[in-house]
């Protein structure tokens, strides 16, 4: 059930986000009362309140109308945050350059957690760097990845 509302929300999301110039990277839904759903959304450069506010406010009018969601919920609206999940191959593509995160479900070179610098993004492989040697790493073997915070 919670897939099939989490589905018929990122569409009337994405109906929003394309009217904003707007993307959508992630609807979450969860509870067991009242159901909190985040929709978590981000833009070149990323996201300000008032971005948040104004696709809240249209969500949450469309949402009203739709009533895609059976039960009571809060609806939060919020941006990626600088540890950002990557979630698909473009998220990879957008972060060439930067630290990232990343747990494989299966051992790759004898590990399975990788802290590196995201180098290239080519034909399903991530190529990150991690301490002055290069690892390739299949998209499909990734089980979590997120940006690391990196300060300066």
């Amino acid at each position: 059930m919670i897939e099939n509302v989490k589905k018929k929300v990122l569409k009337l999301a994405n109906q929003v986000a394309d009217g904003l110039g707007i993307e959508v990277v992630d609807v979450e839904l969860f509870g067991k009362g009242k159901l909190l759903l985040r929709v978590i959304i981000d833009r070149e450069g990323g996201v300000t309140l008032g971005d948040c506010e104004s696709f809240s406010r249209s969500l949450e009018a469309l949402l009203d109308v739709e009533d895609p969601v059976p039960r009571s919920y809060t609806l939060e609206v919020s941006s990626p945050g600088l540890d950002r999940p990557l979630k698909d191959i473009k998220d990879f593509e957008k972060s060439m350059g930067k630290l990232a995160r990343i747990i494989t479900k299966e051992k790759i070179e004898n590990q399975n957690f990788f802290l590196g610098r995201i180098i290239e993004v080519s034909k399903g492989l991530i190529r990150l760097l991690v301490h002055e040697r290069e690892v390739m790493i299949p998209f499909e073997k990734i089980a979590k990845a997120r940006l690391e915070v990196e300060l300066k």
